[in-house]
């Protein structure tokens, strides 16, 4: 497995020795003490702890979380190295981001960084240390007609994994990109902080499909933005089953008119599992839509935490929102929050939210117990109905049928 070494531009460099000063000014969030930090305890975490990616990485991939439908462009990497991508003869780019930055300044340097901002120690860590990633490109007007898939694996204990993704689809764009962090084995403790940027350019259309199945050992930090323009279309699944702890933030920018977005997220813990999502729906533009429903299992002693936020600047009239976050407890030890907000800065809006934390409902175990089904199919059947609302968001073909098989089989792992 050859990695294409460049030189990397000066540009890049000078931005690295900026985010690494700022990265040693700045404190890890403290629990209840940092805005968005009052549900994930960082007590037990030190970012030094965590050293580079060894070099002499070998390219051993464990069994994927999905399988992208078709058979287009991929880009495998393991503690960050990889193979060198491809180049579509329609000017569709795949590859490692340093490799990209160094061949396509003029398409890198004026997106890196400006979607999501060193605003905090993890991404600013990221800025500066990053050492795998990709770079998607995706010319004005073409459709890529099968998905690319992304696949990052950290392997070696004791290592931080800073992966960064800058995806871009220009004006009339179409494209489907499927990423998916995993473990090389169930005993390592990794660090996976994950930084990505999508820009959905005017009237383009883009599906992001994230996922992370990383082992019950290893931390997890993540800043995703997307920022799309106007008549453009995001349609974002996030599905998270692994870690042991950890914080994605998912932030949506509906930059200009006629802006869409539907955000679909899925995360099952169990035994002693952490999960925190914190997702934003920023309403920058007027006539704009977004969308939000996430669904959570949990079972064992597992939390997991859900804050979002619909966020309408000024001038953004006529936005329609919606948000939701419904989670259904297996056991008497397992824990949610589930927090909804709004900030409303423009008077024709229709803005509404809705969140639920419950155990599976025992008139309902009853009724299928007394037709003669034994509680654990009986159990298993309520589960799926609660799923099934949320599976019916994901289009229908190919793309539903393989995100539902990935939650059926989390589940039966999880129940058994």
């Amino acid at each position: 497995m050859a990695e294409v070494v460049l030189h990397e531009p000066e540009w890049l460099a000078a931005r690295r020795e900026r985010a690494a000063s700022l990265r040693d000014e700045l404190d890890l969030p403290q629990f209840k003490g940092t805005t968005g930090w009052e549900f994930t305890d960082l007590g037990a975490f030190d970012l030094s702890r965590f050293g580079s990616a060894p070099a002499d990485a070998e390219l051993n991939v464990p069994e994927l979380l999905f399988e992208a439908p078709g058979e287009g462009a991929s880009l495998t990497q393991v503690d960050g190295h990889s193979e060198a991508g491809e180049v579509s003869a329609d000017g569709v780019i795949v590859k490692p981001l340093g490799v990209a930055a160094a061949e396509h300044p003029e398409l890198v340097e004026p997106y890196l960084g400006t979607i999501v901002p060193a605003d905090d120690v993890f991404v600013a860590a990221n800025d500066a240390g990053w050492a795998c990633g990709a770079f998607v490109y995706v010319p004005r007007g073409v459709r890529v007609e099968a998905p690319v898939l992304l696949n990052a694996v950290s392997s070696a204990a004791g290592t931080a994994l800073q992966r960064r993704v800058l995806v871009v689809l220009e004006e009339g764009a179409e494209a489907d990109v499927w990423e998916q962090y995993l473990s090389a084995d169930g005993e390592s403790e990794t660090l996976l902080n994950t930084v990505v940027e999508l820009v959905v350019g005017q009237n383009a259309k883009l599906r992001y499909v994230c996922g992370q199945d990383l082992n019950e050992k290893s931390w997890i930090f993540g800043a995703q933005r997307a920022e799309v323009q106007r008549d453009g279309k995001l349609d974002w699944v996030a599905v998270g089953f692994g870690s042991a702890r950890g914080r994605v933030r998912m932030e949506t920018k509906l930059a200009g008119e006629g802006a869409e977005a539907k955000v679909t997220g899925a995360y099952a813990p169990h035994a002693r599992q952490h999960v925190d999502f914190d997702t934003t729906q920023e309403h920058a533009a007027p006539n704009t839509v977004s969308d939000l429903a996430f669904r959570g299992i949990l079972s064992g002693r597992s939390t997991a935490v859900w804050r979002g936020m619909i966020k309408v600047d000024p001038g953004a009239q006529q936005t329609d929102a919606f948000q939701e976050c419904r989670n259904l407890l297996l056991s008497k030890r397992a824990h949610a929050d589930a927090i909804p907000g709004l900030e409303i800065l423009a008077n024709d809006v229709r803005c509404t939210h809705a969140a639920a934390i419950a155990q599976i409902d025992k008139e309902q175990l009853f009724y299928l117990r007394s037709r003669g089904l034994p509680e654990p199919q009986a159990q298993r059947l309520v589960i799926e109905g609660f799923m099934a609302e949320l599976v019916e968001r994901f289009e229908e073909g190919e793309t539903r049928e393989i995100l539902a098989g990935a939650l059926e089989r989390r589940l039966a792992a999880v129940l058994d």
